[in-house]
């Protein structure tokens, strides 16, 4: 039997060692509608939890265009904030992600910034692809 998770869509491919900024493959067809979660590298640190603070890069491409829209890896800079302050698909999918982990996000818009988008780069109803290197958990 096939899940329905596995119909009309294809994860992306993630690609790249630890410790450096991750390649993202274009997604091709229809974009998931619930929340899907795949980890790349599993870590053996500290467990992240709804309430933690996390230190993490990241990378951000958009489903519908397969174009990457932000990366931390590019500034060099890593981004630190509590887990409760960020989008829902985040909040669902990083607890139970450990230090040093690499785990691939795919949310979808209910999930994310939904009907309004976000700037000029994440378009009204758009699905998100985040690739999360968690840091350090506090």
């Amino acid at each position: 039997m096939v899940e329905k998770s596995q119909i009309g869509f294809n994860l992306p491919q993630v690609t790249g060692d630890k410790g450096v900024k991750p390649n993202i493959s274009a997604p091709n067809g229809q974009p998931p509608t619930k929340l899907e979660m795949k980890d790349i590298f599993v870590g053996t640190g500290k467990e992240a939890v709804a309430t933690s603070v996390l230190e993490v890069h990241y990378t951000l491409m958009a489903w519908s265009s397969g174009v990457l829209v932000e990366s931390s890896w590019d500034s060099g800079q890593s981004a630190t904030f509590p887990l409760s302050g960020v989008i829902l698909g985040w909040q669902q999918g990083i607890p139970g992600m450990k230090e040093g982990g690499r785990r691939l996000l795919v949310i979808p818009p209910d999930l994310g910034y939904g009907a309004q988008g976000a700037g000029g780069a994440i378009g009204p109803n758009e699905t998100l692809i985040f690739v999360v290197d968690l840091i350090k958990v506090s």
